[in-house]
């Protein structure tokens, strides 16, 4: 009979609104040797993106946000109808060298980038973008928040310890919204490549 009570007690003080709070699942893929039904790519280059273990690598190649090579798109849900999370993680497998080099999301609305949350290489140095905050560790799992009018784009270096915030803002108003991983800007000399991997669209609570 205790326990009965304590449960009950238990249940008032956390009224059910917070126990499904958690976020939820709405995607995912781990590019675990195949994609996941959904995607397609911008400007597809066979020869500079592949599988290896059990990640997705592509090869950064010249170019920027308008003629990027190999940008895998998917559709993004509505921000009219609530707050959403592209989440990623990138590892950088060779040291950046190009001014701008640089790799993560990209938000699409009606077919053109319009945001990007990226690590990008920047007069030597190694930012998340934007916001400019130094960071300069090898792996660094993104997370690009969206709602009907604003982003906030948060980072945790080797995808450890609580998400930080780089940067907040306003987005256009809702409408066809696409998701892309993407690289660009990379040397044309030399073969830099990014593994991407644990990619989630999840639905915040609001």
């Amino acid at each position: 009979m205790k326990h009965r009570l304590l449960i009950l007690a238990l249940v008032a003080a956390f009224p059910i609104s917070l126990w499904a709070a958690e976020p939820k699942v709405l995607f995912e893929d781990r590019f675990d040797g195949k994609l996941a039904d959904g995607w397609s790519w911008l400007r597809e280059n066979p020869k500079t993106w592949r599988f290896r273990d059990g990640a997705l690598e592509i090869r950064v190649e010249p170019g920027a946000a308008n003629n990027v090579k190999n940008a895998l798109v998917r559709e993004a849900p509505d921000r009219a109808k609530g707050k959403y999370a592209f989440e990623v993680t990138v590892t950088a497998l060779a040291k950046a060298t190009q001014q701008f080099e640089q790799a993560g999301l990209t938000l699409y609305h009606d077919g053109k980038p319009v945001f990007k949350l990226v690590k990008e290489l920047i007069d030597g140095g190694l930012y998340i973008i934007p916001g400019k905050v130094a960071m300069d560790a090898k792996t660094v799992q993104l997370r690009l928040v969206v709602t009907a009018d604003g982003f906030e784009a948060q980072f945790r270096p080797e995808g450890k310890g609580e998400f930080k915030t780089a940067a907040k803002g306003k987005l256009p108003p809702p409408g066809k919204d696409q998701i892309s991983i993407q690289c660009y800007n990379g040397p044309p000399d030399a073969e830099h490549w990014f593994r991407f991997r644990d990619f989630r669209i999840l639905k915040l609570a609001q």
